[in-house]
């Protein structure tokens, strides 16, 4: 039988902000359905853990974009292709509509600005960590605009039936659960369909395959 811990969102927070950081580590800390883990103040401390203790991936990672040393785009881009399971949510105080498209377009799949309710933040984990795609409110009302200014049109792309209702699914903002229950197939069946609708459309996160599909009328 799982345990309340076994159920909790393993979560990580990246920012060199110590104050910040700590206040919140103490926020994640009184919030029984995550557990968080570790909070590094630099990508290259955060890397160097990750490779040498052989401890897993968080679910989640909170993340700063102005870092010092790597910043947090690179550790986006790297931890998009080494470790695809973990979720990114940006946590900053950029919200100028390069940093966002930039963050979102690399593979974060939500964009809190710090300026965020503590109950915000704990949203936008859970949300995460279901497969969605959290935003602070002024981010989201220009997100698909930035987005589909960006996005190059695809011609002729070949999705299949499942493949297109996965993508609608996205679309009307349904969390990977709830596609989950929606096309009868397991979280981890929705996720592979995701990964090829993502290729396929030549995107790599969520929001912007929300924004080709609405830009190109795919759904």
């Amino acid at each position: 039988t799982s345990t309340p811990e076994n159920d909790s969102v393993r979560v990580w927070l990246l920012e060199d902000h110590d104050a910040f950081r700590r206040n919140v580590i103490r926020l994640l800390g009184h919030t029984p359905d995550i557990e968080a883990e570790q909070a590094f103040s630099s990508a290259e401390a955060m890397l160097e853990h990750l490779q040498t203790e052989g401890v897993d991936p968080p679910q989640v990672l909170l993340l700063d974009l102005g870092l010092p040393g790597v910043s947090g785009l690179e550790v986006i881009r790297e931890w998009t292709q080494s470790v695809p399971e973990c979720r990114i949510i940006v946590l900053t105080v950029f919200e100028d509509e390069n940093k966002i498209s930039q963050a979102l377009t690399s593979g974060a799949c939500g964009y809190l600005l710090k300026t965020a309710q503590p109950d915000e933040i704990i949203d936008a984990i859970r949300q995460a960590a279901d497969g969605g795609t959290p935003m602070s409110p002024r981010v989201a009302r220009s997100l698909i605009d930035i987005l589909a200014k960006l996005t190059q049109p695809v011609t002729d792309v070949d999705l299949s039936p499942r493949e297109r209702e996965l993508l609608k699914h996205l679309v009307d903002g349904l969390t990977n659960k709830e596609i989950a229950v929606e096309m009868d197939v397991s979280p981890h069946t929705v996720d592979s369909y995701a990964r090829t609708v993502f290729s396929k459309l030549k995107v790599r996160s969520r929001a912007a395959a929300v924004a080709r599909a609405l830009k190109d009328r795919l759904v």
